[in-house]
């Protein structure tokens, strides 16, 4: 059996190798890093895939998020709701451009934003929503969208673990995660089920006006070289990465189908224990599976852990402090009461190995492991 790896980046490049080398060599025959052919071309590929007007390309998913804040006009002061159970980025902008985070609670199924306590966290200073799509799920986007609407709020999907997914409105009209809101962001890590070989981002806009900001806002406030009509941050995608990604976006579909059925092995085996519950998959969002994350109801998670690292099985937990406790984001007007569902899902959670390479011997030997150990 081959080594088991949390994300097999090397196997899946060597599928792709030659079109990827071929796509480098090109740009590093053309010498043009920056904004060259390629950035373009990967940009309207994407446009077309998602099914949205605009997408801008950056340096990676943390800008995008600050980028689009940037780009929607909020100011110091504007109170930005997003979840309490998600990796730090997505608050962290949110205080760099000296905004107020509010955090709410998830969904105890989903792990996403619970939509009771997104409607009790809004006040008159609220500006907009901040919707995390975690693991490879959209959040419920029509909930969130009509809480929007009502209170003349942005809406910002953080799409970085869910490119590909689809959503499915209760009218079956049908779009592309990070595509309802008023813009939506996502980033192009490597371990990401879209990753480049180094940084890399993008936001995504349906809103013409928007999108003129926002590429001015990618580089340096300019439209025009050396005239700066907004303020702007230096923020591109390079062209090797997008080389990158541009030969790996045909493969997408095919990569999410690889990461369900892997999904679909671990669930089915582990359906039956009492001591396991497996990921809960909407029904108004495909699931992308960026992570395969169960909740271990016998208390010994942080056992299992060391078990499998012990039997050689890659493992992580994500996440084991919710942003309401980061030294950062503390804040006097949290109560833990508000976050039941975070805290229980720290002590809960573990995810295991997940990419587009799992080999049915390695999912049959980390099923067999957890079970053993869990029972």
């Amino acid at each position: 059996m081959k080594k088991i790896q949390m994300v097999d980046l090397p196997g899946q490049y060597a599928k792709i190798k030659d079109t990827v080398n071929t796509s480098i060599d090109e740009v590093l025959n053309s010498a043009a890093f920056i904004n060259g052919p390629y950035v373009k071309e990967f940009q309207k590929d994407l446009e077309e895939y998602l099914n949205v007007k605009h997408v801008i390309p950056c340096a990676n998913g943390t800008d995008a998020l600050q980028i689009a804040m940037m780009g929607l006009g909020l100011e110091q002061g504007d109170e930005v709701i997003t979840v309490d159970f998600t990796f730090a980025a997505t608050v962290e902008v949110i205080g760099l451009l000296k905004l107020t985070p509010v955090l709410v609670d998830v969904d105890s199924s989903t792990f996403n934003m619970d939509i009771e306590a997104l409607k009790k966290a809004i006040t008159p200073k609220t500006k907009a929503i901040v919707p995390v799509h975690l693991f490879g799920q959209c959040a419920n986007m029509e909930a969130i969208m009509e809480v929007a609407n009502e209170h003349n709020l942005f809406v910002i999907e953080d799409n970085a673990q869910a490119i590909g997914a689809d959503y499915t409105f209760s009218n079956g009209q049908t779009q592309k995660a990070g595509t309802i809101g008023h813009v939506g962001t996502t980033s192009f890590f490597p371990s990401k089920n879209l990753g480049c070989y180094g940084d890399g981002g993008a936001i995504f806009t349906n809103d013409d006006d928007l999108a003129h900001i926002l590429r001015g806002v990618v580089n340096h406030g300019m439209y025009k070289r050396y005239y700066h009509d907004v303020i702007g941050v230096n923020s591109r995608l390079d062209s090797i990465q997008a080389a990158v990604l541009k030969a790996k976006l045909p493969h997408l579909d095919a990569y999410c189908d690889a990461r369900r059925k892997a999904a679909a092995y671990y669930s089915n085996a582990f359906m039956e224990s009492s001591n396991i519950t497996v990921p809960a998959i909407s029904v108004f969002s495909t699931h992308v599976f960026h992570q395969y994350t169960l909740k271990i109801n016998n208390g010994k998670r942080n056992e299992l852990h060391k078990h499998l690292l012990d039997k050689g099985i890659p493992n992580a937990i994500y996440y084991p402090v919710p942003l309401h406790s980061q030294e950062a984001y503390k804040d006097t007007r949290y109560n833990e009461d508000d976050f039941k569902v975070t805290n229980q899902l720290i002590d809960t959670v573990i995810s295991l190995p997940m990419h587009t390479e799992l080999e049915e011997e390695q999912l049959a030997f980390i099923t067999k492991t957890v079970l053993d150990f869990v029972g």
